[in-house]
């Protein structure tokens, strides 16, 4: 599932194959784009925001977020692509690289300066060189929700998705229901921050310490499966900020009570 690491990742292999190159081809297949072409402009860098990714060529920025199926693949030209291209919602070529992206849900061309319209109302994010514990912490810390629903909203904290918040709440021992200003946030936020930094640079995320199928999670998808801790078998619900946004929240009801 991309989630913030994911989209470092991605942003960090676009950037490293197509910075300083002029694009000899370039669509955006989306219809409020889809006129767009940066055709002979250079591609000045590409950077992610939480679980956005914005390639800036020239003076605009094609900006896409993954979702839950979205993915970026970088060959080489002439090169077959590893999906089908009617599945391919933006195309970046240049004389040394093709970088596609496919199943996209959301693209879109426009200035630069406007990025702010974007992603303005992202929260700190801890994969960011302007990271700022102490302000995600108070976001975190004054949000009334459900922890669970409060490290999930991206204006608390940007680049955390439903398999961070399940993973993150279990380490730090905190029922998914409590609300976010009955927890010592700076803490979880801590702990996020060290937990999606080590999977930066994995090809594999894991929250165990073991990148092994099967066994790199604590309690995400494992219900009626025993702890890995206490062997208490682990629960699962849903919540979320609205009836739209519902997520699947896995927890142990032994190491992660609730509160009286």
């Amino acid at each position: 599932m991309p989630e913030g690491d994911t989209v470092f990742r991605a942003a960090r292999a676009l950037d490293v194959a197509l910075s300083g190159d002029l694009v000899t081809r370039f669509e955006a297949r989306v219809p409020r784009s889809a006129v767009a072409d940066l055709s002979g402009e250079r591609v000045r860098s590409v950077a992610p925001a939480g679980k956005h990714l914005l390639l800036r060529i020239g003076d605009y920025t094609l900006h896409s977020h993954l979702k839950m199926e979205g993915r970026w693949a970088v060959m080489r030209p002439g090169q077959r692509w590893p999906s089908p291209a009617y599945q391919a919602r933006a195309i970046v070529e240049t004389a040394r690289a093709v970088a596609v992206g496919f199943e996209l849900a959301q693209v879109e061309v426009l200035p630069t300066r406007e990025e702010e319209r974007i992603v303005g109302h992202l929260g700190p994010d801890p994969l960011s060189a302007t990271w700022d514990p102490v302000e995600a912490a108070r976001r975190v810390a004054t949000d009334p929700r459900a922890a669970h629903v409060a490290i999930l909203d991206q204006r608390n904290v940007a680049g955390f998705g439903n398999v961070y918040a399940n993973e993150l709440l279990f380490v730090r021992g905190i029922h998914p229901e409590t609300p976010a200003t009955d927890i010592d946030a700076a803490a979880l936020v801590s702990t996020g921050a060290r937990m999606i930094r080590a999977n930066r640079d994995r090809t594999g995320r894991t929250f165990t310490g073991k990148n092994v199928p099967g066994q790199r999670t604590w309690v995400y998808r494992r219900a009626g499966a025993p702890c890995r801790r206490c062997g208490t078998l682990i629960e699962e619900t849903t919540l979320g900020a609205d009836p739209t946004s519902q997520r699947i929240v896995f927890w142990c009801p032994s190491c992660q009570p609730r509160l009286a």
